[in-house]
C-alpha cells in the first residue's frame, strides 16, 4: 500500500519585484483590514505570471501558482524546466525556507536540503565541525552522527581538508561534503537543487548511485538538474514546470522528451549569441559554418565537412582552462562527449581577451534522429564554469543531409584550432 509523504495543495508564491516585504504601510494596513474582516488578501488578486522574458504592467508576480502534486514513501522526483520556471522556488518551500504565500504542504518525516554550494555551513567552522553542526540541525544525536562520520568524510573525499574552515575550500568541495552530509544522516527525505553539476563526473556518478540507494531504502529523493540524462536514469516520474506552472506531470522519459522538443522553435538557426557580462570569462558565441568559413543556413551534405566555431572570452588570466561538447539525443542520453583536456594536459595558458575554437566535423557517425548540444568552459584551478545548455539542436534528417536548427549536433572532430581573437578578427 503507497504511503504519501509528501502533499502540495493550491501552492502559490508571490513576490514584489525590487521591493522587500510588502513595500508600503498602506498595503499592510489594508492587508490587515481585509482580514479582520473575513476578507481574502486583495493583493493575492492582482499579480502576473512569472515570464523572465517580457517586461510587465504590475511589480508583483506569482513565483508559483496552483502547485498540486504528491509524492510516495521511496520514490524519487524529479523536476526539470527552464531557468526561472520556479523549481528552486518550489524546493525552499518544500524545505520550509520559506512559505508559500497560498495553499500549504503537507509533509511526513525529515527533510535534509542541499539548495545551493554552501547552504547550511558555517565558513568559519571546519568540516569536521560543519558535519556536527548539520547532524544536530537534523535532529539527529552526538553519537548517532560519530556512527556516521567516517563513512561521511570518506564518501566527500575530502578527508585531508576535514580539519580545515570550510571558508578555504573550493565550491566543489562543498558540494562533496554537503551531499555526504545529507545524504548519510538518513533523513526521510532529501531534496537537492542543481548544485551537483558544481561537482566533477566521478562525484556526481557517485551521488547518482547514493540517490538510487537512498531511495532503495524508503526514503524519498526531490531532485532538481538540467542534465536529462541523469534526470531519466534516476528518476521514474516528474514534473516539468514553466513560468511558475506545472506545465506536466508524468513519466521522466515522456517530459525530457517534451521539454527538449519544446525547447527549440522550428527556425533553421546557425548562430546563437549570449549578451554580454562582467564574469571572469564567458562563452560569447556559438555558430556552425561551412568548409569556406560561411554560415549555413540551409540543408547540407553530410559528404561535405563542416565546423563549429566557439568564441569566448577570459577577463583574467587563466592557466587552466577546459572546453567541453557534449551531445544528447531527445531523451536526454549523452551520445559523444569532447573534453579539451583529453587530448592535452592543459587546454592553454591564455591571458586577457577574445579567443575562438574551431572544431571540424568530417562524417557523421550518429543515426538518424534529432540532437541538442551543451558546452561548458571550466577553469581547472577555480570553481568558475560557464555552460551553455542545450543552445544548438540538429536534425539527421537521412544519410544524405542534416539541417541545422537550434540545438546541437554530434560529431567526432578531426581538427582543433585555437588562436586568440587580434582587434576582434578570427585568425587560424
Amino acid at each position: 500500500m503507497s504511503k504519501v509523504v509528501i502533499k502540495a495543495e493550491n501552492i502559490g508564491k508571490q513576490y514584489r519585484l525590487g521591493k522587500v516585504g510588502t513595500g508600503t504601510i498602506s498595503h499592510d494596513l489594508n492587508r490587515w483590514w481585509y482580514g479582520v474582516r473575513g476578507k481574502a488578501d486583495p493583493y493575492l488578486k492582482i499579480g502576473e505570471t512569472n515570464d523572465r522574458s517580457k517586461t510587465g504592467a504590475s511589480d508583483l508576480v506569482w513565483a508559483l501558482k496552483d502547485i498540486n502534486f504528491e509524492v510516495e514513501q521511496g520514490e524519487v522526483l524529479g523536476i526539470i524546466g527552464k531557468n526561472g520556471a520556479g523549481k528552486s522556488t518550489l524546493l525552499k518551500i518544500l524545505s520550509r525556507v520559506t512559505g508559500p504565500t497560498l495553499g500549504n504542504i503537507k509533509v511526513k518525516g525529515r527533510i535534509a536540503s542541499l539548495l545551493e554550494v554552501g547552504t547550511g555551513f558555517h565558513p568559519e567552522l571546519t568540516g569536521r565541525e560543519n558535519i556536527f553542526l548539520n547532524g544536530a540541525i537534523l535532529g539527529m544525536t552526538k553519537q548517532e552522527i560519530k556512527s556516521k562520520f567516517d563513512e561521511i568524510v570518506d564518501f566527500s573525499g575530502v578527508e585531508r581538508y576535514i580539519d580545515t574552515p570550510v571558508k578555504r575550500y573550493s565550491s566543489g568541495m562543498y558540494v562533496r561534503l554537503a551531499f555526504a552530509v545529507a545524504a548519510h544522516l538518513e533523513p526521510e527525505i532529501l531534496v537537492v537543487d542543481e548544485v551537483l553539476a558544481v561537482g566533477d563526473a566521478e562525484f556526481q556518478k557517485k551521488c547518482l548511485g547514493k540517490m538510487k540507494d537512498v531511495s532503495g531504502h524508503g526514503r524519498t529523493v526531490i531532485f532538481v538538474s538540467h542534465n536529462m540524462a541523469m534526470m531519466n536514469q534516476l528518476c521514474k516520474n516528474g514534473l516539468l514546470m514553466q513560468n511558475g506552472i506545472i506545465l506536466k506531470q508524468g513519466k521522466m522519459d515522456e517530459l525530457t522528451s517534451f521539454y527538449l522538443n519544446s525547447s527549440f522553435n522550428n527556425l533553421l538557426v546557425s548562430e546563437v549569441v549570449f549578451p554580454e557580462n562582467d564574469k571572469p570569462f564567458q562563452i560569447k558565441k556559438i555558430q556552425i559554418k561551412d568548409k569556406n568559413g560561411d554560415l549555413i543556413k540551409k540543408t547540407i551534405s553530410l559528404s561535405s565537412s563542416f565546423y563549429i566555431e566557439i568564441n569566448y572570452k577570459f577577463r583574467v588570466e587563466v592557466k587552466k582552462c577546459n572546453l567541453t561538447i557534449v551531445v544528447q539525443n531527445l531523451s536526454g542520453e549523452t551520445v559523444w562527449f569532447l573534453d579539451r583536456s583529453d587530448y592535452y594536459n592543459e587546454f592553454f595558458v591564455a591571458d586577457l581577451g577574445e579567443y575562438v575554437a574551431k572544431v571540424q566535423i568530417p562524417n557523421p557517425l550518429l543515426k538518424p534522429g534529432q540532437y541538442v548540444l551543451t558546452f561548458g568552459l571550466s577553469d581547472a584551478q577555480s570553481s568558475y564554469e560557464d555552460h551553455k545548455f542545450s543552445v544548438l539542436k540538429f536534425e539527421l534528417d537521412n544519410i544524405n543531409s542534416i539541417r541545422i536548427n537550434r540545438a546541437g549536433s554530434l560529431y567526432i572532430p578531426t581538427l582543433w584550432e585555437m588562436k586568440k581573437n587580434e582587434n576582434n578578427e578570427q585568425n587560424y
